[in-house]
């Protein structure tokens, strides 16, 4: 009793959605509809996505921040390619 499961489902919260991606960088743009801030555990998901990455840092109009929240677009460093439409989930342990 009072055990907890190893595989608990991780809950995930929408917050934005891909916009743009620049590939010679590996920047993606996320237009935010909720609050991000830089350490936080992100899943980039859509019909050919799925990265998992911490939140590195993060720019607004080329500027660094350390967080974000909802109507900002912010620039992000991604693992891995990324598609406009593509939903951003903010992790929750």
């Amino acid at each position: 009793m009072g055990e907890r499961m190893v595989d608990e489902p991780v809950e995930k919260e929408k917050i934005g959605e891909i916009t743009h991606y620049f590939t010679n960088i590996s920047v993606g743009v996320i237009e935010l509809r909720g609050k991000l801030e830089v350490g936080e555990q992100i899943s980039i998901e859509g019909a050919t996505t799925d990265i998992q990455q911490e939140v590195e840092s993060m720019q607004i109009e080329h500027e660094d921040v350390k967080e974000a929240g909802s109507g900002d677009a912010v620039g992000i460093k991604v693992k891995d390619r990324v598609r406009e439409g593509d939903i951003v989930y903010k992790m929750e342990k």
